[in-house]
C-alpha cells in the first residue's frame, strides 16, 4: 500500500503546474460509483494537481470514518445518490454536483428531462445540506438539449458531464476564498421537487406513436429500462430508435436484424436493440441479464421474420464500415461498449473490406457511446458455457488487433471517440496513429480476474516503454487525455465536442493524401514491423497471452466468474479499493 502512495506522490510531480490562481487542495472525492464521469473529475482534479482521495458512499458510519481519515479541504459528491451526514457536511466544506439546473431537485432529473422534451437542461454545484439538492449554490450551467431525444447514458456522459466539470473548475476557484458566500437557490430561480421516476410514469402503449415510445426508453436506457411485453415475452426495453413506417397491427415483431427487433406502433415502428427479461419470467436460478433483443426472444420470434436485405436500416448500425472521400471508416457502433464474439467478427470483416479499398487511410472510431470496452461480459455469463465463449471472445477480438497491427497498405488510425477500457483500449494501440477526444477517459489495464489479451504484450510497451505499460498495468488507475499524450498512449488530442471532433478526425486522416507522409509513414511501419516480428512473431505474443488466458477463463485461478456475475449483477463493491482510498492506507499523512 505504501508503494501505491509513493506512486501517486511521483505521478503528481510529473504532472504541468495548476493555474496560479488556484491552490494545492486535499479532496475527498465522494461517489456512489467509479463511473466515467467520477473517473473523469478524479483524473482532472489530479492533473491539477490536488490531492485526491475517493471513498464510495456505502453508509453514514463509513462517509463519516473517511471524512475524518482524510480531513479534507474540499469534499466533492458528482451525482452522488446517497445523503451526506450532517456532521460531515458541518464540519468539511462539501459541494453536491447535480444533474439538473437551479432549483430542480429530486433523483430522476434526466429521466425526467428526457421524458418531458424539456429544450434546455443545466448542472448545479451546491452546499451540501440536510435537505436534498437545496443547498445554496455555488456554480450552474445550462445548456440545450437536442430534438431527438438522447439516451440518458449519453446526455449524462456528454453535455451533463462537461457542464460537471465546468462547474467543479469554478468551484476550485471559490473554495480557498474566504469573501466567497454562495448563493440560496430560491434567489436564482424557482424550485421544483420531483418524485423517484416509477415504472408507471415510463409506462406506454404500443399504440402510441414511435417517437414517443423511444423518448420513454431512451430516459431509462443504461437503467432501469421500460417494462413492456415483446412477442408474448414480459421484458424491460433498451437501446430503442424509430424505424420505418408498418402496416402491421400495433405491438407486432415485423423484422429482426443484427440482434435487433423491429415492433410495429401505432404510427412508424421502434427498434429494439437490447432487452432484460423481468424477474418473474426469467428462468429459475437465473438473474435476468441485459442482451440483444433477438437473443432474448430467440424462441418467440414468429417464423419467416424478414431478413437484412429487406428491411431498413436501423439507426444504431452496430460495427460498420463508411468511406468519406479518400478515408474508410470502421465504426464500433457497439452498446455499452461490448464487443461481442458476432462484433469482432464483423469488424474483422469490416477491416478486410476496407483494406481493399483504394483509400489512403483507415479509421478505426466508436459510435455515439464508449469507443469500447472489451469482450462482452453480458453475453458471456449468459452462454451455455461461459469460459469457452469467453474464449471464443477473446480469439476473436485478437483476430481483429492481428489486422489493424499488420495491414500494411494503408495508414491505419484508431480514435478514442468515447472513453475506453480494458481491450478496448490495447486494440487501438496496434494503429499508425492513435487519437483521442479530449475528456475521454482511458483504463489500458485489466482486472475482472483477467491478465488479458489482445496482443498487449507488444503493442503496449512499444507505445509507452515497458517500464509505463508495468506500471499501467499494475496500478490500474484512469489515465485522462492530458496524461494519456505524455506517456504516448494517444499521439494527438482534438476537439471535446462531437461534431467538431469528427470534423478535425477527418481533416487528420486527409493528411495522407500528401504522397510523401503517406509513404514515409507505411515504410516505416513496414520497417518496425519486420524488425520486431523477426525477432519474435505476434504468434508469440498471442500465444503467450492466451496461456495465461486459458488458466484464467477454464481453471478460474483468479476468480473471473465470480468478478463477472458481480458486473453484469451491478453489484455494488462493499468497500472503497484500496487503489484509491489513499486516506486509508498505512502511514497516510494529509497534506
Amino acid at each position: 500500500m505504501r508503494s501505491l502512495l509513493l506512486t501517486f506522490r511521483r505521478r503528481r510531480n510529473t504532472r504541468p503546474r495548476r493555474p496560479p490562481e488556484e491552490k494545492s487542495l486535499r479532496i475527498l472525492l465522494l461517489v456512489s460509483s467509479f463511473n466515467g464521469l467520477t473517473q473523469r473529475v478524479w483524473c482532472e482534479l489530479r492533473e491539477r494537481g490536488h490531492s485526491v482521495a475517493v471513498e464510495f458512499a456505502r453508509d453514514e458510519e463509513s462517509i463519516t470514518d473517511a471524512a475524518r481519515r482524510a480531513d479534507p479541504q474540499l469534499i466533492l459528491c458528482p451525482f452522488l445518490k446517497e445523503r451526506v451526514p450532517t456532521e460531515v457536511w458541518q464540519k468539511w466544506p462539501t459541494v453536491i454536483v447535480h444533474p439538473g439546473p437551479v432549483g430542480d431537485r429530486g433523483p430522476s432529473s434526466l429521466d425526467w428531462a428526457i421524458t418531458d422534451g424539456v429544450r434546455e437542461w443545466g448542472v448545479t454545484a451546491l452546499q451540501a445540506v440536510d435537505e436534498m439538492d437545496a443547498g445554496p449554490v455555488w456554480a450552474s450551467r445550462t445548456f440545450p438539449l437536442p430534438t431527438d431525444p438522447p439516451t440518458k447514458s449519453s446526455l449524462y456522459n456528454g453535455p451533463v458531464a462537461d457542464a460537471a466539470m465546468s462547474c467543479i473548475a469554478e468551484v476550485l476557484t471559490k473554495v480557498g476564498d474566504p469573501d466567497f458566500r454562495p448563493t440560496p437557490p430560491e434567489e436564482l430561480a424557482k424550485t421544483r421537487t420531483r418524485p423517484t421516476m416509477r415504472q408507471t410514469d415510463r409506462a406506454f402503449r404500443w399504440d402510441e406513436p414511435a417517437d414517443a415510445i423511444v423518448r420513454r426508453i431512451r430516459a431509462a436506457d443504461g437503467a432501469p429500462g421500460v417494462r413492456t411485453e415483446v412477442a408474448g415475452v414480459r421484458v424491460s426495453a433498451f437501446d430503442a430508435s424509430v424505424g420505418p413506417r408498418q402496416s402491421d397491427p400495433p405491438g407486432t415483431v415485423v423484422a429482426s436484424r443484427d440482434g435487433a427487433v423491429l415492433v410495429a406502433a401505432g404510427t412508424g415502428s421502434v427498434w429494439l436493440g437490447h432487452l432484460k427479461l423481468l424477474a418473474d419470467v426469467s428462468p429459475a436460478g437465473k438473474k435476468p441479464i441485459k442482451l440483444p433483443a433477438a437473443t432474448v426472444l430467440a424462441d418467440h420470434l414468429p417464423p419467416g421474420l424478414a431478413s437484412p436485405t429487406t428491411v431498413a436500416v436501423k439507426a444504431n448500425q452496430g460495427v460498420h464500415y463508411l468511406r468519406r472521400g479518400e478515408v474508410g471508416y470502421v465504426v464500433l457502433d457497439c452498446y455499452n461498449g461490448a464487443l461481442s464474439t458476432n462484433g469482432c467478427n464483423q469488424a474483422l470483416h469490416a477491416l478486410r473490406h476496407a483494406a481493399r479499398q483504394d483509400t489512403r487511410a483507415i479509421v478505426v472510431r466508436g459510435g455515439d457511446g464508449p469507443f469500447c470496452n472489451g469482450i462482452h461480459l453480458n453475453e458471456i455469463e449468459a452462454a451455455k458455457s461461459p469460459a469457452a465463449e469467453a474464449w471464443a471472445n477473446i480469439t476473436a477480438i485478437n483476430d481483429v488487433c492481428r489486422e489493424l497491427i499488420t495491414n500494411r497498405g494503408q495508414v491505419m488510425i484508431a480514435a478514442f471517440s468515447g472513453s475506453a477500457g480494458a481491450g478496448g483500449v490495447m486494440l487501438a494501440l496496434g494503429a499508425d496513429l492513435v487519437v483521442a477526444r479530449d475528456g475521454v477517459v482511458l483504463n489500458p489495464y485489466y482486472e475482472m480476474g483477467l491478465t488479458g489479451s489482445e496482443l498487449h504484450t507488444y503493442t503496449l510497451p512499444r507505445r509507452v516503454g515497458p517500464d509505463a505499460a508495468k506500471r499501467l498495468l499494475r496500478d490500474a488507475l484512469p489515465v485522462g487525455t492530458a496524461e494519456a499524450k505524455r506517456l504516448g498512449l494517444v499521439d494527438e488530442v482534438g476537439p471535446r465536442d462531437p461534431v467538431r471532433f469528427s470534423g478535425w478526425l477527418h481533416e487528420v486522416a486527409l493528411r495522407y493524401r500528401d504522397r510523401e507522409l503517406r509513404e514515409r509513414t507505411l515504410r516505416r511501419k513496414a520497417e518496425t514491423l519486420d524488425r520486431d516480428l523477426s525477432a519474435r512473431p505476434l504468434d508469440a505474443y498471442e500465444a503467450c497471452e492466451l496461456g495465461e488466458m486459458a488458466q484464467d477463463m477454464f481453471d478460474d485461478r483468479h476468480g473471473f466468474a465470480a468478478a463477472r456475475r458481480a458486473f453484469v449483477g451491478k453489484e455494488a463493491p462493499e468497500r472503497t479499493p484500496a487503489k484509491l482510498a489513499l486516506h486509508r492506507a498505512p502511514g497516510f499523512v494529509r497534506g
